[in-house]
């Protein structure tokens, strides 16, 4: 029987995505009877060249009335396999540290030692990059090329006290100290400075470029800042205290309104209480935050065995987490996500600094490609030779910078997108007096409510049973 013939009986559709073919029977023929060469010869006539399912093919000759009344796939395409991102692997990762006070071999703690400080010498391997891994590209039932994907380059994020070979490879430490992440995934060594005792009169304030770690309490009044993180041994009362990296608490905060803590990262601590505390990305609580104003870019985290929030103003970028927030006595409680509003300030600067970067670079390759055409017809005199030679370093360092804050605006972009799923999350209850905002819509909790969470859908803010 030829293909042709076949085409009176049988059809074959081919999905969108060119990765399969299925055949069908047009109507049920008690006397059909083909041969699996000639069900191979037609779904070539079709364009179906690649994945051809012989087994299947002579299923059907062999007993076509079992698959009259269904569709039957007789080919399958190999689909195309993504690369994987690079990534920066670190030897010495400050996020993976234990934090808090030691526990010794007799069961006792020593509040006044922390467990781990990354430090490394001058020299040290402190971090990788590992290439990104090309993509397999697939083949459709029609024999055509599905292209993939390659993974995307890392980046070394270089901050302070850090060298980068000249392949961009590998990152080491440019003088012995403790190695920090701040704002932005930047790697940093910074010095440390510790303070043996609280920070008080004895010690004064203290501004120190690199990481403070302060095996004591941070007194009213007093001015701790540091350029790595700080870690506190402690408590802290109604100071100042900020890092460009995280700010890392044993104790609490007990301010009574007065100073603040602010982090380029996160902040850690047992608990805060009359408090003004900021991070740039979050801000994790071990027991409670009463009466405090609290504001981070991604998430507030009350989540120990006590995990309450009552009282003062709590914003997030993202994500709000506790397991009670209010009480009984319906003491007023605000809760807003799903505000970032310095990250829209930015993305405006970001992008006037996207244009100013593209128009030069625009101008500095009009200006080689005059030269190169200079060049191409030998008339380039040296002094024109050695401003060729800054142009391409001008064009290097611009395309550099530009793809710096191109990618910065896609990680806003999508920061920003992620607040329509902004969140309040309560494990336990949230209780009347509660105001939950959600970008520019408010509600307010009347009755006491257990295990929900609040986000904003169709056009209010709703609350859902939290499985």
């Amino acid at each position: 029987m030829e293909p042709t013939d076949l085409g009176s009986t049988i059809g074959v559709t081919i999905s969108p995505d060119n990765l399969t073919a299925v055949l069908y029977f047009h109507k049920a023929v008690d006397n059909f009877s083909c041969t699996a060469e000639q069900l191979d010869a037609y779904l070539r006539s079709r364009g179906v060249v690649f994945g051809i399912r012989d087994d299947v093919l002579e299923s059907i000759a062999r007993n076509p009335k079992a698959y009259f009344y269904s569709q039957t796939v007789v080919a399958v395409g190999q689909p195309p396999v993504d690369g994987k991102d690079g990534m920066i692997r670190l030897f010495v990762d400050p996020d993976e540290q234990q934090r808090g006070p030691v526990e010794l071999e007799d069961g006792t703690v020593d509040f006044k030692a922390i467990t781990q400080i990354c430090s490394v010498k001058k020299g040290q391997l402190i971090a990788e990059r590992i290439p990104a891994e090309a993509g397999i590209p697939g083949m459709s039932v029609t024999g055509a090329v599905i292209p993939a994907k390659n993974g995307k380059e890392a980046r070394f994020r270089v901050g302070k006290n850090v060298v980068v070979n000249q392949e961009q490879t590998a990152m080491y430490a440019a003088i012995d100290g403790m190695v920090t992440k701040t704002e932005r995934e930047r790697i940093n060594v910074f010095p440390v400075y510790e303070v043996n005792g609280d920070v008080d009169y004895k010690t004064g304030n203290i501004d120190f470029v690199g990481t403070v770690v302060i095996r004591g309490n941070v007194l009213t009044g007093f001015r701790v800042r540091a350029g790595g993180d700080i870690r506190i041994i402690g408590g802290v009362e109604g100071a100042e205290v900020e890092a460009e990296g995280s700010v890392e608490i044993t104790g609490g905060i007990m301010a009574g309104g007065k100073g603040h803590v602010k982090a380029g990262r996160h902040v850690r601590c047992a608990f805060i209480q009359d408090a003004n505390v900021f991070a740039n990305e979050d801000i994790i609580v071990s027991q409670s935050i009463m009466h405090s104003n609290i504001r981070a870019s991604r998430n507030v985290i009350c989540f120990g065995s006590k995990g309450l929030i009552v009282g003062g103003s709590v914003q997030a970028g993202e994500r709000v987490k506790a397991r009670t927030i209010g009480n009984t006595l319906s003491t007023a409680t605000s809760i807003e996500v799903g505000v970032a509003p310095e990250l829209r300030s930015e993305l405006t600067q970001l992008r006037q600094q996207q244009r100013q970067l593209s128009d030069n670079l625009d101008k500095t390759n009009k200006a080689l490609a005059l030269l190169d055409q200079m060049a191409a017809t030998g008339q380039l005199a040296p002094d024109k030779l050695i401003m060729r030679q800054k142009l391409a370093t001008t064009k290097r360092q611009l395309t550099e910078e530009l793809e710096v804050v191109k990618e910065r605006i896609l990680e806003i972009e999508k920061i920003l997108e992620n607040t329509e799923n902004a969140r309040v999350e309560v494990f336990n209850t949230v209780y009347g007096g509660t105001k939950i905002v959600i970008g520019r819509y408010t509600r307010f909790v009347k009755e006491p409510c257990s295990r929900v969470y609040f986000k904003f859908a169709d056009g209010e803010i709703t609350m859902l049973p939290l499985y």
